[in-house]
């Protein structure tokens, strides 16, 4: 059963991945809070700005490079090819669609928490603004690998495979969910993980994807997460100075359609 053994190493790495950084995440925390007292739960986006290292890049940055190598290497191809006849090929079977609606399941969860009074690191605008980035960065990655490679995709429905964007999506969500709620339950994160790891699974099991095309979105989403959290301070400081206004960019949806507002508080 090889993709079973496969995707077991991909949860695997990604909760390991999650869990080590969360707890040295804490720990700097602590460390900073003791050493700065200007760090306090008012300021955390000046915290989150600060604790992106090389080795929370470790585990994303793996997996995109195993993604890239499998248009390389006939090694690694030769692993999506057997993957797709184990899953696929030797065993077709009927489609199981619910990965078009999970992959948003961990970033819902945010909210939902929020709305039961479960309360995160960042309030409504912060985390809704964080997330907005996150998905930028993630969709212009995949839209724009996806343009370039033109890989077909197992079941030749389209030239658009590589990456996976389902999967890109479902692993900035779990990512937003564990930088969200890090501090308050690792669990969080471990639930957010496993939900994205299921939709790419899924995505191998209805032949829309190569291994490698999931792997590729997993790194692509965790990475483009962690780049938002890194970011997002560094914007806002861009609209806000001392004695001034806070400006703030909103997504809206008026009459159907999709607009941005630019809000501003004297």
């Amino acid at each position: 059963m090889l993709p079973v053994k496969c995707y077991t190493f991909l949860l695997l790495s990604c909760l390991i991945s999650s869990n080590t950084f969360g707890q040295y995440a804490q720990q700097n925390y602590l460390n900073i809070v003791k050493k700065d007292s200007c760090f306090t739960n008012k300021n955390r986006l000046g915290y989150t700005s600060k604790i992106i290292t090389a080795k929370s890049l470790v585990i994303p940055g793996i997996f995109i490079v195993y993604g890239f190598s499998a248009r390389v290497s006939q090694e690694i191809r030769s692993i999506d090819i057997s993957i797709k006849r184990e899953a696929w090929d030797n065993n077709p079977h009927s489609l199981i669609t619910i990965d078009n609606y999970i992959q948003y399941a961990p970033a819902a969860t945010v909210y939902t928490l929020n709305l039961f009074g479960i309360k995160g690191k960042n309030n409504l605008i912060d985390r809704t603004m964080i997330y907005v980035l996150t998905n930028s960065i993630s969709e212009l990655s995949v839209q724009s690998l996806k343009y370039i490679s033109k890989i077909k995709r197992p079941d030749g429905s389209a030239d658009n495979s590589f990456p996976s964007g389902h999967t890109a999506t479902a692993f900035a969500a779990a990512e937003f969910l564990r930088q969200e709620y890090k501090d308050v339950s690792s669990w969080y994160g471990f639930a957010g993980y496993t939900v994205a790891s299921l939709t790419g699974y899924l995505r191998i099991y209805n032949n829309r994807h190569w291994f490698s095309d999931v792997i590729e979105g997993a790194g692509i989403g965790v990475l483009s997460t962690r780049l938002a959290y890194w970011l997002y301070p560094r914007i806002k400081q861009l609209f806000k100075k001392e004695g001034e206004s806070n400006t703030f960019i909103l997504p809206e949806i008026q009459d159907g359609a999709f607009c941005i507002s630019f809000v501003t508080n004297f």
